[in-house]
């Protein structure tokens, strides 16, 4: 019982071609996500901006007033960050919560997942973090620029 030596080859490939070919698919799947990923933090940035955009713009008056009465560009710049402060670590405090509880739920579900890796959680904070502050502050910027009497006749 031996080999035929009059077979046709079929389908001969090298090493690294086999190994190009069967991770191709895993790689797309995994450029697809970072795409979709990158496409979501900014869609997340620029909504995150336009509330706060809005929400400065509401608050133009009371940034006059208080610019009037002595306070300085850094203290109401101050001010408008720390409320964007507060709305990322709610934000942040529900998100890995959420995350915790569909990564436990995922991982009853599929075999030899990890529901909450907290490197990837902890990463994904701080650069929600980052991506939050960074769209605060322009508003925050435009908010301590207000020139008081502007803002007061604003309205």
């Amino acid at each position: 019982a031996g080999l035929d030596p009059n077979l046709p080859v079929d389908n001969l490939k090298t090493l690294p071609q086999q190994v190009r070919e069967n991770v191709f698919l895993d790689r797309m799947i995994s450029m697809l996500s970072a795409a979709f990923a990158a496409l979501a933090t900014l869609l997340a940035a620029i909504g995150l901006y336009g509330v706060l955009a809005f929400t400065v713009a509401q608050r133009t008056r009371e940034f006059g007033v208080r610019m009037a009465l002595g306070a300085d560009g850094r203290r109401v710049r101050g001010m408008v960050l720390r409320q964007v402060g507060r709305m990322t670590l709610i934000g942040g405090i529900i998100g890995i919560g959420g995350a915790l509880a569909l990564g436990r739920a995922a991982q009853t579900l599929l075999f030899g997942l990890q529901g909450a890796d907290p490197v990837v959680l902890g990463v994904a904070t701080a650069l929600l973090t980052i991506v939050a502050l960074g769209a605060g502050y322009l508003p925050a910027r435009r908010a301590s620029q207000v020139h008081p009497m502007q803002a007061i006749r604003y309205e």
